[in-house]
């Protein structure tokens, strides 16, 4: 963004000014924005720790591993080759892991 340094300054009483301006606007803006939430409805779609989900059917197509991709042994994550990092006692290693 360019600068007009030909443009007259503020002094600190403008400055005072402006952010009493500001803080009035953004109290209003705030007051206004409050949304009712019902609380137990945006709890519904909330899945607690330890549930139960042996009754959950996997919703993905799980591919296997690739000619062109790798297992890192540090992170075990399934990396494309041009991933490949160095290779430690014979076993691969990613970039993130190095």
């Amino acid at each position: 963004m360019a600068t007009d340094y030909d443009t007259p300054r503020k002094t600190d009483d403008d400055l005072n000014e402006d952010s009493i301006e500001e803080l009035k606007s953004r109290r209003n803006d705030k007051s206004a924005s409050n949304v009712d939430v019902d609380e137990f409805e945006a709890a519904e779609g909330l899945e607690l720790p330890g549930a139960d989900l042996s009754n959950e059917e996997l919703a993905v197509r799980v591919l296997p591993k690739q000619q062109d991709e790798f297992t890192c042994m540090s992170c075990f994550l399934v990396h494309h080759r041009s991933q490949l990092a160095r290779e430690k006692n014979g076993q691969p290693i990613c970039r993130d892991c190095d």
